[in-house]
C-alpha cells in the first residue's frame, strides 16, 4: 500500500513549478539507510522514567499538515492510508472507505473501529527523552506525519492491546507484520532520536539478528 499518494503527488506538481522571485528552497533531506541489526545500535540505551507522565503533555490532535482542509492529523492519516477512499462530507466528517490494519491484516471498513496508533506511545516517548522536550515539540512528535511510520491507522483492539508496551512485551498478532513493526518503532526512536531501556533493546536484537535480519531501516531525523 502506497501512503501518502496524495499528498506526494501534490508535493511533487509544487516542486515542477519555477520559483522565480523566490530563493530556490532547500531539498529535502535524504533519509538515512540501514539495515535493522545496524539502526538498532543506533540507538542509545537509558533507563526509562515515566515520572511526570500526563497524555496531554503532547497535544492532539492538531490541525494537521493541511491547515486549510478542515481536517484534523487523525483524519489526514485515514486519509492517506485508505485503500478505498471514503467521502470527505462537512466538517471532515469521512463516510465509506475501506483500510486495512496491518497489525492483525484486518480490513475495516468503518473509521470508529480505527485508531490512530502512535508508533512509539507517547509514554514510551516521555520515557525515553520526551519528557525534556519542549510542548511544542511534544505537539509535533505526537501530529508527525513527516513521517510514513510515525503514525498508523489499526483495528482499534490492537491498538490498545498494545497500550504503551515496547517490543519486549508487545508484537503485532500477525506474523507477518513483525519485521516491518520492529523496523519502523527503531526509525521513529532515531528519527526523534529517543532511547530505548535494556529488555527493550535484547528484544529488537532478537528480531534483527534472527528472522528480520534481511530488513532495512530508513529514517530522517528531526532537528
Amino acid at each position: 500500500m502506497i501512503k501518502n499518494l496524495a499528498r506526494g503527488l501534490s508535493a511533487l506538481s509544487l516542486a515542477l513549478i519555477p520559483l522565480l522571485s523566490a530563493p530556490a528552497a532547500q531539498a529535502a533531506p535524504a533519509p538515512e539507510v540501514t539495515t535493522l541489526a545496524d539502526a538498532v545500535g543506533l540507538v542509545k540505551v537509558t533507563e526509562e522514567d515515566r515520572t511526570g507522565y500526563t497524555r496531554s503533555s503532547f497535544k492532539h490532535w492538531n490541525s494537521g499538515d493541511d491547515k486549510s482542509d478542515g481536517c484534523h492529523t487523525r483524519n489526514e492519516v485515514l486519509l492517506a492510508e485508505a485503500v478505498v477512499a471514503p467521502t470527505v462530507e462537512d466538517g471532515c466528517k469521512l463516510t465509506g472507505g475501506t483500510w486495512v490494519s496491518y497489525y492483525d491484516g484486518q480490513e475495516v471498513t468503518s473509521t470508529g473501529s480505527l485508531d490512530i496508533d502512535h508508533m512509539v506511545p507517547l509514554a514510551e516517548a516521555w520515557d525515553s527523552g520526551a519528557s525534556t522536550w519542549s510542548a511544542a515539540r511534544r505537539e509535533a512528535y505526537a501530529n508527525d506525519q513527516g513521517a510514513d511510520v510515525s503514525l498508523v491507522a489499526v483495528t482499534a483492539r490492537t491498538n490498545r492491546q498494545k497500550s504503551d508496551q515496547d517490543p519486549a512485551d508487545w508484537m503485532p498478532p500477525s506474523p507477518e507484520a513483525q519485521c516491518r513493526y520492529v523496523g519502523e518503532w527503531v526509525a521513529t526512536k532515531l528519527r526523534w532520536q529517543l532511547t530505548a531501556d535494556d529488555r527493550e533493546l535484547e528484544a529488537l536484537k532478537v528480531y534483527a539478528e534472527g528472522p528480520c535480519e534481511d530488513s532495512i531501516v530508513r529514517y530522517t531525523p528531526v532537528a
